[in-house]
């Protein structure tokens, strides 16, 4: 049953306890599809509900038009909604076939059209696809709640789950069935008529909303700009980034000598780093930090405020003290109480590591001469000179060690040398954007396995981040379907003849996503909706994390970071410096996210959201009461939180520290054998990434590494253990 969040969970508008809105059968709804149904010129020459003749039955991106996708999604919702109609009007008695399997192959044509819209809108949106999504988001919750809160197929599914242990089924099929009759519970299928319909308003109003957010984040980062017209307050700019700013400036319609910075991370980490103009960099850090919170058209304030109440009031029609409780009791940590204790375990030795790094820039920043405290837009610029007089490491000496391409080779020889994966290029596969890559991946044994599509570099039309995307996913039911993944960045385009240089943190997100990449293509179960990422939020970064480990080690290094323009491999020197300073900012980078960790959990553990008043006050006051320091903000502000608000992870941010736990224990597995052990590796895929959501996310990491996780080697990793 997890299929039909599938089908809407490309988008980036499901977060747990999906937040959509309904109808039934019958409704207006009815009505509106008959009207669309009717458009028969729409549908019939839509290459989006068209077979698909390309290889591998990849989208045919280059046929597909912007107003294509509008009716093509409206039409897969109608098909939905008849193929659901067909299982409850079937006379015989529920079976695991004749139900929970065909629910399983319903909605087929709006998983393909879906996905591939909601991947598109999120990487080269504009304003057609940015209508859309916002005019089908109600929509989608519509079909949704129409599927989930229907009485009479609800009780299709709950007679077989009450005879489930005389059904003989595998342990696959068992998985299905008690994944799919909860998800009708925590949709609300036991409500009684009027939690329903009131349930049905709230999750209306709440897709409109997180829709609404995002695109007020959108606006607000894009519209923002630093120009520089003295070379001077680039400083040690390096010349790519340079040239890119200048290219902006350009694109942005200024003919002058000038160089504009926005609020992308390729353009204002630099900036912040190297620019020697304290006022110009407070100017780009706030327009940073401000976004959303700008009490201006696009403040999101009141979206945010009015969404965490909704959400309080629906998990409250649930049963549930908080949203929190209800998100986390389908997660690995199950209570706001269990993350809370990681947080809390994690926050104090962060925080003292912090408050010693303020003192190591506050003291560099003296001796410059500078009459004034650290501030926020203080904190980059001086961590790099300390970085560069503690360890005699300038992060943009590294840069021509990590052109872009070179680490994507890296990404992939890892792969190769841990499960026997190749990668071949295929030119001739349509893509979304020219920067787009496709490439074909084959398996060991020579069989082809997944295309992966990698997008690289940051431009308007893209949201901001990195991510993956499953246009399809792997399935066995019905026949083999292989998947086919995307990877998403935002790392700078090329200038001239200066191909994409990235920083050592960006090489490291490359196989942060790569390991997402992994966890979808190397997926092994019967049914879709229990493959590649369907897992709990708080252990689907594990995956994605644990590759970063290898990005960082120096064998890998010396794999593939050479320099661009003379081939020689990075020396010796610079890999003992990195190794150095592996524990380096350690505090900043905890505390800045794990600030964010408890913001999100603070707005949703409330049982009455009223306290909230003004969302900027309340984020200080939750801040005050951990005690982070005011030279740090969380990570994510309100105002552009979009994690939480317009994305999957309310109540899940903290996921990825929980996650990290799990990664740091896991690669000791490997550090205790050697970086490339087959066997070793061959039960990490076996029994992690082949899984998907198959079985509970402790159940697997047991099987791999035959114990519970220990902290240790995270608090190890980060700097923060009582001997560092």
């Amino acid at each position: 049953m997890k299929h039909f969040l599938g089908l809407i969970m490309a988008s980036g508008l499901v977060l747990a306890g999906c937040e959509q809105a309904t109808q039934e059968p019958g409704s207006e709804a009815t009505e509106a599809d008959s009207e669309i149904a009717a458009d028969d010129v729409a549908i019939a020459g839509n290459p989006l509900l068209a077979e698909w003749d390309t290889p591998f039955g990849v989208p045919p991106f280059d046929l597909i038009e912007d107003e294509h996708y509008l009716p093509a999604l409206r039409e897969g919702i109608r098909r939905t909604l008849a193929e659901v109609d067909e299982i409850m009007a079937n006379p015989d008695a529920a079976t695991f076939a004749n139900t929970l399997e065909a629910l399983e192959t319903a909605g087929g044509d709006l998983s393909r059209v879906s996905r591939v819209f909601f991947a598109v809108n999120s990487a080269h949106s504009n304003d057609s696809t940015r209508e859309t999504a916002k005019v089908i988001a109600p929509e989608l919750s519509a079909m949704r709640d129409a599927i989930f809160l229907n009485e009479d197929l609800f009780a299709r599914v709950n007679a077989i789950y009450e005879q489930r242990e005389s059904l003989d089924l595998s342990a696959e099929q068992m998985r299905l069935l008690s994944e799919s009759h909860k998800g009708f519970i925590r949709s609300g299928a036991n409500l009684d008529e009027k939690s329903k319909e009131r349930l049905k308003e709230i999750n209306s109003e709440l897709a409109s909303s997180s829709q609404q957010f995002g695109e007020n984040l959108l606006d607000e980062t894009n519209e923002f700009e630093l120009l520089v017209s003295d070379r001077a307050d680039l400083g040690r700019l390096p010349g790519n980034l340079v040239a890119l700013a200048a290219e902006e400036a350009k694109r942005r319609g200024h003919d002058c000598e000038c160089w504009a910075f926005t609020l992308q991370r390729p353009s204002i980490n630099p900036f912040l780093e190297y620019s020697p103009n304290r006022e110009l960099r407070e100017q780009i850090y706030l327009g940073y930090a401000m976004r959303g919170d700008n009490d201006n058209a696009a403040d999101n304030k009141e979206i945010l405020a009015r969404m965490v109440a909704l959400r309080a009031e629906r998990a409250q029609l649930m049963g549930y003290a908080s949203h929190a409780h209800f998100v986390l009791s389908d997660n690995m940590a199950e209570t706001p109480e269990r993350v809370y204790a990681l947080l809390d375990q994690v926050w104090k030795p962060a925080i003292a590591l912090a408050r010693k790094e303020r003192a190591a820039l506050q003291e560099m920043m003296d001796a410059d001469g500078i009459d004034d405290r650290v501030r926020g837009w203080d904190w980059r610029h001086y961590t790099e000179k300390v970085r560069k007089a503690r360890y005699e490491l300038d992060q943009e000496a590294l840069r021509p060690y990590f052109e872009v391409t070179a680490v994507r080779d890296g990404a992939f020889a890892v792969a190769t040398r841990l499960f026997g994966l190749t990668f071949a290029a295929r030119d001739d596969l349509p893509t979304w954007h020219p920067d787009q890559e496709a490439f074909e991946v084959f398996d060991a044994d020579g069989s082809h396995l997944a295309i992966l599509y990698m997008d690289w570099f940051a431009r308007e039309s893209k949201r901001g981040g990195a991510w993956m995307n499953a246009l399809r996913s792997q399935q066995k039911f019905g026949g083999d379907v292989s998947p086919i993944i995307t990877n998403n960045f935002n790392f700078p385009a090329p200038i001239g003849d200066t191909p994409s240089l990235i920083s050592y943190g960006d090489a490291s997100t490359t196989f942060h996503e790569f390991g997402h990449a992994l966890n979808g293509m190397l997926s092994d179960v019967t049914y879709e909706s229990l493959s590649g990422t369907s897992t709990p939020r708080d252990f689907v970064e594990f995956p994605s994390q644990v590759m970063e480990n290898w990005m960082g080690e120096p064998e890998v290094l010396r794999m593939f970071a050479k320099h661009y323009e003379t081939g020689e491999p990075i020396p010796q020197e610079f890999i003992d410096k990195i190794v150095a300073s592996a524990k380096f900012n350690q505090g900043f980078a905890t505390v800045e996210y794990m600030a964010a960790s408890y913001l999100d959990l603070n707005y949703h553990t409330l049982s009455h959201p009223a306290e909230i008043g003004d969302p900027r006050e309340f984020e200080i006051a939750a801040m005050e009461a951990i005690g982070l320091i005011e030279e740090i903000i969380p990570r994510y502000r309100s105002g552009y939180f979009a994690h939480i608000f317009s994305g999957g992870y309310s109540s899940g941010y903290y996921g990825y520290m929980w996650s990290e736990v799990l990664d740091a224990d896991a690669f000791q597995a490997f550090k205790e054998t050697s970086l490339f052990d087959r066997e070793t590796a061959a039960k990490f895929r076996k029994h992690i990434l082949a899984k998907g959501g198959s079985e509970p996310g402790m159940d697997l990491y047991v099987a791999f590494r035959g114990r519970e996780p220990s902290i240790e080697p995270l608090l190890e990793r980060r700097g923060m253990t009582d001997s560092e």
